[in-house]
């Protein structure tokens, strides 16, 4: 099982539709480590680190959001594992 990370900014109709929330607890159900925020420019800006698969699927997930979102482009960078913990939404 090899680890990954992505750096993911979804931009549309990304805040006040509960991506957040609903991007944590798919994280913490598939064990997926590292964080989300809201952006000042009206973005959503996360880090998902964990296996490959798990990773992908959290991505793949971001490219629609929750039912409300409306996710008009997703910018998805590869990084270098930094070996996160935990899940958290800031």
């Amino acid at each position: 099982m090899s680890a990954a990370r992505r750096r993911i900014v979804a931009h549309g109709r990304v805040q006040g539709v509960f991506f957040r929330d609903s991007t944590r607890r798919r994280a913490e159900s598939l064990g997926v480590a590292g964080w989300i925020t809201n952006r000042p420019d009206g973005a959503v800006e996360a880090v998902f680190e964990g296996d490959a698969e798990s990773v992908g699927s959290m991505v793949r997930f971001s490219r629609q959001g929750p039912g409300n979102a409306s996710v008009s482009e997703l910018e998805v960078t590869e990084e270098e594992p930094e070996g996160l913990d935990g899940f958290r939404v800031t």
